[in-house]
């Protein structure tokens, strides 16, 4: 496949919450009985295929208007296993790009995984892993969340550090569940500054859904410094997000990144633009949640959308 050379130039790196992309086989050893094809949701081969379809179709466009390229690489939440990943890089519309991926196996009880996807054409991985949070309640009793995957890789013969997170939901509070994005924050930080030990001056991307905004405590206290810069503080208003909520716009999908992306060097990769990537097909059209993310459920309701989060993407230039 050939891209013009403006497009080579140019590389997107987004990230994308799939609200519960779960195949429809019974796991005994995950929580996943709400999509299978007997559950109260029937989730069912072909409701499934049209997700794969539509997922693939978002991939193939997220971006600026100008790209012709999909995302080089692309961090994903709620993913069950590889097979769904298997299925998403084989989807039509996607399948020319030649995406890989990586994954781990993580031990959140309802077997949502985080996972990221690449074109094997820009990136290169050297080295994976899957990094636990270990939180425990109060009653000392272990709180099993997703792990957080890290990938060092070459993004045009460039190394680069990625991380890819799934934090803790507020389900049972924002403040009551603080405390688990805090322990997520600081298990990020701790291996930035590791890295550092190793490294110079390491290019480092963290995205995510922290479910957290850029202002959070867990974000502006535990993860930020000096070394990284994030672009999607200036993104969240309260008529743009990457989810609505009761109403109300959060920016919970981010992606922060080192300061030397600011930097002109021959052979690396400079920060372009950032942006919350809500284009129309993406949204309700009509009705009471018009303009937010167009999702697949609202709790057992069947919709048939998208996803109940819009991706985010930055713009990388290649300096040649």
């Amino acid at each position: 496949m050939e891209y013009k050379n403006t497009i080579q130039t140019y590389h997107t790196v987004a990230f994308y919450n799939l609200e519960n992309l779960f195949d429809t086989e019974d796991d005994k050893y995950v929580l996943d009985d709400d999509f299978l094809p007997t559950s109260d949701k029937r989730w069912t081969p072909k409701r499934y295929d049209k997700k794969i379809y539509k997922l693939g179709s978002a991939i193939s466009s997220l971006g600026p208007d100008d790209s012709e390229n999909a995302p080089v690489i692309i961090g994903v939440a709620e993913v069950e296993n590889k097979k769904v990943l298997d299925d998403l890089i084989d989807s039509k519309k996607i399948r020319e790009f030649e995406y890989d991926y990586v994954h781990y196996n993580s031990p959140d009880e309802r077997g949502i995984d985080v996972g990221l996807l690449y074109q094997k054409k820009y990136f290169q991985v050297i080295y994976s892993e899957s990094i636990p949070i270990i939180i425990y309640n109060e009653e000392g009793i272990r709180d099993f969340t997703r792990d957080t995957l890290y990938v060092k890789g070459l993004l045009n013969n460039e190394p680069i550090h990625i991380f890819v997170n799934h934090w803790s939901s507020r389900r049972d509070g924002a403040e009551e569940t603080a405390y688990k994005r805090i322990k997520a924050a600081s298990v990020v930080r701790e291996k930035i500054n590791y890295i550092h030990t190793e490294e110079s001056d390491p290019h480092i991307i963290i995205m995510g859904d922290f479910n957290d905004d850029p202002t959070s405590t867990s974000i502006q206290k535990y993860l930020m410094d000096t070394d990284l810069y994030n672009p999607m503080e200036k993104l969240l208003t309260i008529y743009k997000g990457s989810l609505n909520y009761r109403g109300e716009w959060n920016l919970f999908d981010q992606i922060i990144f080192s300061t030397n992306f600011f930097d002109y060097k021959k052979g690396t990769h400079s920060f372009a633009t950032a942006d919350i990537f809500d284009e129309h097909f993406l949204t309700q059209w009509k009705g009471k949640y018009k303009g937010n993310p167009f999702r697949t459920y609202v709790g057992k309701k069947y919709l048939g959308g998208y996803s109940d989060h819009f991706p985010v993407y930055i713009r990388l230039k290649f300096n040649s």
